[in-house]
């Protein structure tokens, strides 16, 4: 009997993490999960809740505490895995941040924000995927998945139904919803996993990162100034998520993917 296959996400313990997490508890497949987050009170509380609403899963919950900010706490993090599993078959890196209202309401400097935003969305996870890769080669069937966002394409800039899109009154300063710090990391994300992509396709590994669309999570302003500006539900983001994890995308690897298609590559 094969054994279940290892998942590790990161902010696994709050919106689309944690709806992630609920998605494949309630898989028909056995997971073995690794509920990651800053803390571990916290996800501890989230592994509870997981499991009191499906007590009957086949699959398995586990905590582990990793911030992506700091190096030292992901070394001990990996080698927390290491030692209790030796191998990672799908790591999901899913902690992110959207900083700017924060700068906008003047609690971070324009050049902090900017730079923590880069730091959590970006350079963290890149060096979350680096420390963890032995574990994930590891596998027998690894696979990569970075969240993105909708906001973060150069095409989709010319949508105009979104609002971070649209033109704001001349003058200065701006006023209006803007994330262009979030958004740039994005980006960024998405050529680091055209680059993982690159470095991994002779190891086999399947890259992709996923667009879930704009949800109401506490994200940047919050639930419920995401959901009045049209935010979609998190669950069904979190159970789109678990059908890549599960092989329905085999044949977008290395793109960024939406629940109904592919998002353009410029």
């Amino acid at each position: 009997m094969s054994q279940p296959e290892i998942i590790l996400i990161t902010g696994g313990n709050t919106g689309l993490g944690f709806e992630i997490v609920k998605a494949l508890y309630k898989s028909e497949k056995a997971y073995s999960i690794i509920l990651a987050g800053r803390s571990l009170p916290k996800v501890r509380e989230a592994i509870e809740s997981v499991q009191g609403e499906n007590p009957s899963s086949r699959s398995k919950l586990s905590p582990l505490q990793v911030n992506i900010e700091h190096n030292n706490s992901i070394i001990k993090a990996f080698e927390q895995a290491q030692a209790e599993y030796g191998r990672v078959d799908i790591l999901l890196n899913n902690a992110g941040a959207q900083l700017d209202p924060l700068a906008a309401a003047g609690k971070l400097g324009q050049r902090e924000m900017w730079n923590a935003s880069w730091n959590i969305n970006t350079t963290g996870t890149q060096i979350m995927t680096s420390t963890f890769m032995p574990l994930l080669l590891a596998s027998s069937r690894p696979r990569l998945l970075f969240i993105t966002s909708g906001t973060s394409t150069l095409a989709g800039t010319e949508n105009m139904a979104l609002p971070v899109n649209r033109y704001p009154p001349a003058g200065w300063p701006k006023s209006g919803f803007a994330v262009p710090a979030y958004r740039s990391a994005k980006t960024g994300m998405n050529m680091m996993m055209r680059e993982w992509h690159r470095m991994l396709h002779e190891d086999g590994v399947k890259v992709w990162a996923v667009s879930p669309g704009f949800l109401a999570t506490g994200l940047g302003a919050g639930k419920e100034a995401n959901a009045k500006l049209g935010a979609g539900d998190p669950a069904v983001a979190g159970a789109f998520v678990r059908t890549v994890i599960e092989g329905e995308r085999d044949a977008d690897v290395g793109k960024v993917v939406m629940a109904n298609g592919v998002v353009p590559a410029w």
